[in-house]
C-alpha cells in the first residue's frame, strides 16, 4: 500500500511541476506584466525599478525556483485588474465554487446511480427508455443552452426560483461563506446545480446501465441465482460491487470536470466563484489570476486522482496481488 501510494504521488508531483512550467511560462512570455502594471506616464526608470524589485531581470531558473516556491505557499502575486493579493481574490470565491461543484456533483450520483441501476436490471421497460431518453437530451445539450432554459422556465415563465447570484450567505470562520444555512442561498443553488450536474448525471447512469448489463450476464452472477439468493442480494451485493471500479474513475474524474469547467455555468447564473472571474481575468488580460487558476485547477485534478487511486487499492483486489 506504502509504495502503491508512494508511486502515485511522485507521478502527481511530475504533473503538477509541468503544469508550474506551463503556468510560468504564461507569466512570464505572454505580454509584458510591467505594461500591465503602471500606466503609459509611468517613465522608463521607474518601469526598470519596478521590473527590478520585481526579480523580471533574475535568470529564468531563478524566476522558474521562486515561482514554483511561492505558488506552494499560495502566494501567487497581485492581480493587475483588482491590485488586490490574488490569493486573497481565490479566498473569497472558492467556497462559491465549491459549494456549487459538491452540490452539483451529489446531484449526478444521487439520481444518476438509481437510474442507471433500474435502467440496467429493466432494461426493456418504458421507464428505462425514458431514462436514456433523458439522458441523451443531457449529453447532446451544451451547458448554457440548459441554463437559459431553465432560467426561461423556472424564473422568467414560473417565477419560483432565482435567475442569477448567489443569495444571502452565512460567515463561517475567517473566510469561508456558505449559502446553505439560508432559504434564499439553496433556492439560488439549484439552477446552476442542476445544470452543471446534468451531463454528469446522464454519463453516471449510462455508464452503471452498461456496467450492470455486463455484469448480470457473467457466470458468477448465473451461478448466485442457481444457489437460490434473493435478487436484491444478487443485484446490489454482487452485482453492483462490481461495478464500482469504472464508476469510481469517472466520478472521480468528473468531480474535478465540474470544478474546472464551472466558468460557463457560473457565467450564466453570475455565480461569484472563481470560474467567472478566471473568464473576467482572460478579458483583462489578468496573468497571475489565470496562472493561479490553471495550478489550482491541476492541484485539484491531481487530488482527486490520487483519492481515487487510493480507493481503487481497497476495491479492487487484484491491485492487492503480490508482484514480483
Amino acid at each position: 500500500m506504502i509504495g502503491f501510494a508512494t508511486r502515485r504521488l511522485i507521478q502527481a508531483m511530475i504533473v503538477m511541476l509541468v503544469v508550474a512550467l506551463l503556468a510560468f511560462t504564461m507569466f512570464r512570455f505572454v505580454g509584458d506584466p510591467i505594461n500591465q502594471m503602471v500606466g503609459i506616464e509611468t517613465s522608463i526608470e521607474e518601469r526598470e525599478a519596478l521590473r527590478e524589485r520585481l526579480g523580471l531581470n533574475d535568470p529564468i531558473p531563478v524566476q522558474f525556483l521562486r515561482f514554483v516556491t511561492n505558488a506552494a505557499q499560495f502566494d501567487f502575486g497581485t492581480s493587475y485588474q483588482f491590485r488586490q493579493p490574488v490569493s486573497e481574490l481565490f479566498a473569497k470565491r472558492i467556497p462559491a465554487t465549491l459549494e456549487l461543484s459538491f452540490t452539483s456533483a451529489l446531484f449526478a450520483l444521487v439520481v444518476g446511480i438509481p437510474m442507471g441501476i433500474y435502467a440496467g436490471l429493466n432494461r426493456e421497460s418504458p421507464v428505462s427508455k425514458f431514462f436514456l431518453s433523458v439522458s441523451l437530451i443531457g449529453i447532446s445539450l451544451p451547458t448554457f443552452f440548459i441554463g437559459i432554459l431553465l432560467i426561461f422556465l423556472f424564473s422568467v415563465t414560473l417565477q419560483w426560483l432565482p435567475s442569477f447570484g448567489r443569495g444571502d450567505t452565512v460567515q463561517i470562520g475567517s473566510w469561508w461563506t456558505t449559502g446553505f444555512l439560508t432559504i434564499s442561498g439553496l433556492k439560488a443553488l439549484i439552477l446552476p446545480s442542476i445544470t452543471l450536474g446534468l451531463y454528469q448525471m446522464t454519463l453516471i447512469m449510462r455508464l452503471i446501465r452498461a456496467e450492470m448489463l455486463e455484469v448480470i450476464r457473467t457466470d458468477y452472477i448465473k451461478f448466485a441465482r442457481a444457489r437460490g439468493l434473493p435478487d436484491r442480494l444478487v443485484n446490489f451485493r454482487h452485482a453492483l460491487k462490481n461495478t464500482l471500479v469504472p464508476v469510481i474513475t469517472i466520478t472521480g474524474l468528473q468531480l474535478g470536470a465540474i470544478i474546472a469547467f464551472a466558468t460557463i455555468t457560473e457565467t450564466v447564473f453570475n455565480w461569484p466563484g472563481m470560474g467567472l472571474m478566471f473568464l473576467q481575468a482572460v478579458q483583462n488580460v489578468d496573468i497571475p489570476i489565470m496562472s493561479a487558476y490553471l495550478l489550482l485547477t491541476a492541484f485539484l485534478f491531481v487530488a482527486i486522482n490520487f483519492i481515487v487511486d487510493i480507493l481503487y487499492f481497497y476495491i479492487d483486489p487484484r491491485l492487492r496481488v503480490g508482484r514480483p
